[in-house]
């Protein structure tokens, strides 16, 4: 028997952890002679009082929903992927190639063959600590950790020495054709009658995002695959028993990871920048791996982790402009909910556990 509910487990461990990490946030800012309560209103009217704001958070939430999707499709299989934001940036290679190098008549063609691309170098540039962990023994953490610098390596040489073009001097490709520019949530939505910002950076990378969320609940919960990753990761002697390969589950889990790690490119290479610079995965990779702890690794639960620290980039950002808040708070702001929210998890989960067992016991 479970010690306490599932809804227990995905809503109120999360909303707790959430809770301690904003009132300790509330103690620093107030540490460093602010207002707790305007600095909170300032980041809800700077992050969802506008749909300028909101296309921000849009943004943001859509490059953590790929990495933590990516993050909790390795969870499942107990791997832990620290690579997402090295895989990212060689989607964002794999997206310049076919975005830059083949001459698209439409943007909806563009991005199907954009993403496959941008999954294809994700999942290769993961395949690698895959192998090694499967046939070598050697630990994922460190591995992927490793061609994180590997990547940003690769991805420099690449940039400033392959695809940057004659006489520029910035270490970026030249910009995308117009034909393959993704719709912005303003375009989208202005057939519908609904007023959105033109200056945000949204498009239509969230809703593939969206349709990414769907395809990973289908994988994990609705699949034969999804169950052989799931019970090896829940006990590899039990799925050798079953005579699951752990080196097959370990290869496919990494390569889905990597894929949907790299498919982030889609929204911050070509549907942002619309050509691939240097540094433009800003981190994400790393914040996936927060959203999939904060998300238990659930499609929804990353949806709604993804969109909580998209609110917290953006008005973050809207902290750092309107007030005296050094931008380095607001990183530690961050850091409490990651801290509270993943490292501290057993800090709130157990207490909830005694006193749900508590519980049953009156009632029984």
């Amino acid at each position: 028997m479970d010690k306490m509910p599932k809804w227990a487990d995905v809503v109120l461990i999360p909303l707790i952890s959430l809770i301690l990490a904003a009132l300790l946030s509330a103690l620093v800012i107030l540490g460093i002679g602010e207002d707790p309560i305007a600095a909170v209103k300032l980041m809800v009217s700077g992050a969802l009082g506008s749909t300028y704001g909101w296309g921000y958070t849009l943004y943001y939430a859509t490059n953590f929903l790929f990495t933590g999707l990516a993050v909790s499709v390795a969870f499942h299989a107990r791997l832990f992927n620290i690579g997402g934001e090295g895989q990212a940036m060689l989607g964002g290679l794999g997206v310049a190639l076919v975005c830059l190098y083949i001459p698209w008549p439409h943007w909806s063609l563009a991005l199907i063959f954009a993403s496959l691309g941008a999954a294809l170098f994700g999942a290769a540039w993961a395949a690698i600590p895959a192998y090694l962990q499967a046939k070598r023994g050697s630990h994922i953490v460190i591995t992927t950790i490793m061609f994180n610098f590997i990547a940003a390596a690769v991805l420099n040489y690449v940039l400033v020495n392959l695809l940057r073009p004659v006489g520029s001097m910035d270490p970026a490709t030249a910009r995308f054709h117009e034909a393959v520019h993704l719709p912005s949530l303003h375009e989208l939505l202005a057939p519908l009658g609904i007023a959105f910002s033109k200056s945000a950076p949204a498009n239509v990378s969230f809703v593939l995002a969206i349709v990414a969320c769907f395809a990973v609940w289908l994988l994990i919960w609705r699949t034969k695959l999804g169950y052989e990753i799931r019970a090896y990761g829940n006990s590899e002697p039990g799925a050798l028993y079953a005579g699951i390969s752990p080196v097959k589950i370990t290869m496919i889990a990494m390569l889905i990871s990597g894929g949907l790690a790299g498919m982030m490119a889609t929204n911050n290479v070509m549907g942002e920048a619309e050509r691939l610079v240097l540094n433009s995965t800003e981190g994400a990779g790393f914040i996936g791996i927060a959203v999939a702890l904060m998300g238990r690794s659930h499609p929804f639960g990353v949806f709604l982790a993804a969109i909580l620290f998209g609110f917290l980039y953006q008005g973050g950002a809207e902290l750092a402009l309107w007030t005296s808040i050094p931008r380095e708070l607001i990183v530690v702001i961050q850091a409490l909910v990651i801290l509270f929210t993943g490292a501290l998890d057993n800090m709130v989960r157990v207490p909830l556990e005694k006193a749900f067992l508590a519980l049953r016991r009156e009632k029984a």
